[in-house]
């Protein structure tokens, strides 16, 4: 095979293999309810029309994710089943790039280990298999990390890849500016020594050598480059809410009505419980001491990640300090960083030399995490248990929802359409072909007296169809005077008045 195919195919096949393992064992996964408004908002824009926000408590516009939707659009609920294979494949791709962080940056064992933590976090496969948009940006990041571990100094292949991470995650624009200042303000003397390019040894006494070379691209290109991604979301803002800015006040506007954590305060008090979520005690600890470990004794392998992880956790803050939510999806980048240091918290101490005084110390630390991971393993199994039944429970709810809509029951179409709350309304736009803004939370707007009525059929849809803790609607709308049932499934009961 030649060197370049086997390139390419080697992780490809280590991708797929890990999204037909996740789909094995989690089968039912569906798109959340930020991306089916952006599936939905996409088909309007292919149609022609702005997208309807006007819906009660619509979710952030993702530029790239909506753009997604355009593309997808001819294919109609196809679109729906290639955004959960772009879910599974985003997955195991950024189980790969953490493989291949860890292996860039100390050795494979090391990257097989992290990959496997992050692989069995709760949150990712959570978030992951309700086709978040954070999976994809996490890929990005990474990808454009991979790039610049490589080849230091890498200029437009880094900004490039994260410019659609850019149009996906505000954080994104962050980490574009931190890079084109080190691009710009660091290396000087690198450059003038006009060393040859060779490959990147990281294998080879602890130390990453850097190529010192200077940056690809010129200073105004690298600057385009790196404010692409804001500008091109603000331009999208003000062409289809009117608004540069509607997606940042839109979104503190969400963060107020359900009541989530935000501000410097609230960063102190909750971040770290939001990063704890995702890696758990003993990713905390072993990450702690990995990174006090790496610094120590592997710099040079290790300083890449360090500052990576300070930039991930900088960009949350600072969205935190905003006016942004504070919750554990938002952790999720540096989590992946982190579980490096994990990896390395347990196997560094093979990077050593056999008589370095620091190596038995580093071993009974190892030990120590590695017990933790043991004692906690109940505790994981049952957050791994408890995401795949709130999966197949909402999946059930998600699917029974399609199938009423797909089922004639809403034949005449006489608008407007009353549902329980707002989670069920972009579904119900998506599978009828209707504006959002036709779909009306009874819950949470005004009960129209003509139209059709959606009921929960049982508490079991009650309990798992809220879709945040702090929603301020509690399915407590009864049906209307003079609706009649027309439908009904195992989840909903649908009543009309036209």
């Amino acid at each position: 095979m030649p060197p370049r195919a086997r390139t390419w195919l080697s992780p490809a096949a280590w991708v797929a293999a890990v999204a037909a393992l996740l789909l094995l064992i989690f089968p039912v996964g569906f798109p959340n309810y930020d991306t089916i408004y952006a599936l939905l908002w996409g088909r309007e824009l292919g149609e022609g029309l702005d997208p309807d926000r006007g819906a009660a408590l619509p979710p952030t516009p993702h530029p790239l994710a909506e753009l997604f939707g355009l593309l997808t659009s001819p294919l109609n609920s196809g679109a729906i089943d290639l955004t959960m294979v772009v879910a599974y494949v985003s997955l195991g791709l950024v189980g790969y790039l953490v493989y291949r962080l860890g292996s860039l940056w100390f050795d494979r064992p090391i990257g097989a280990v992290a990959a496997l933590i992050v692989l069995t976090r709760a949150p990712f496969l959570s978030n992951g298999l309700r086709a978040y948009v954070d999976l994809p940006y996490i890929a990005l990041v990474l990808g454009a990390l991979v790039i610049e571990t490589r080849r230091p100094r890498a200029g437009w292949p880094v900004l490039a890849l994260l410019i659609p991470a850019g149009l996906l995650r505000p954080e994104a624009w962050l980490f574009s500016i931190a890079d084109l200042a080190y691009l710009l303000f660091s290396g000087g003397r690198e450059r003038a020594t006009g060393v040859p390019l060779e490959p990147a040894d990281t294998q080879k006494r602890g130390l990453i050598r850097p190529r010192f070379v200077g940056a690809r691209g010129t200073p105004v290109a690298l600057l385009a480059l790196a404010l692409a991604a804001p500008i091109l979301w603000a331009i999208y803002d003000s062409t289809t809410a009117g608004s540069p800015t509607y997606s940042f006040t839109g979104t503190r506007e969400t963060v107020e009505t359900l009541g989530r954590h935000t501000g410097p305060i609230d960063l102190v008090l909750y971040g770290p419980r939001a990063l704890g979520e995702v890696m758990q005690w003993p990713g905390m600890i072993g990450a702690l001491g990995g990174v006090i470990l790496g610094f120590l004794f592997l710099r040079r392998r290790s300083e890449i990640g360090i500052a990576a992880g300070v930039l991930a956790l900088g960009a949350f803050a600072v969205l935190a300090c905003a006016g942004l939510a504070i919750i554990a999806r938002y952790t999720m980048l540096t989590g992946t960083i982190l579980a490096i240091f994990v990896a390395l918290a347990l196997l560094g101490w093979r990077l050593l030399d056999r008589g370095h005084p620091w190596r038995r110390a580093w071993q009974a630390f190892a030990a120590f995490v590695a017990l933790m991971f043991v004692v906690w393993a109940p505790n994981q199994y049952d957050l791994l248990s408890q995401v795949d039944t709130d999966l197949t429970n909402q999946g059930r709810i998600e699917s029974d929802l399609g199938d009423l809509a797909d089922s004639g029951a809403f034949e005449p179409l006489c608008l407007p359409i009353s549902v329980p709350n707002h989670r069920a309304v972009p579904r119900l736009a998506f599978d009828l072909d209707v504006r959002p803004s036709h779909i009306v939370s009874s819950s949470e707007q005004h009960q129209p007296r003509r139209g059709y009525f959606l009921k929960p059929a049982s508490p079991f849809v009650v309990h798992n169809f809220i879709l945040d803790p702090n929603d301020p609607s509690r399915f407590t709308a009864t049906v209307p005077p003079g609706f009649r049932r027309v439908a009904r499934n195992d989840s909903w009961l649908l009543y009309r008045r036209c």
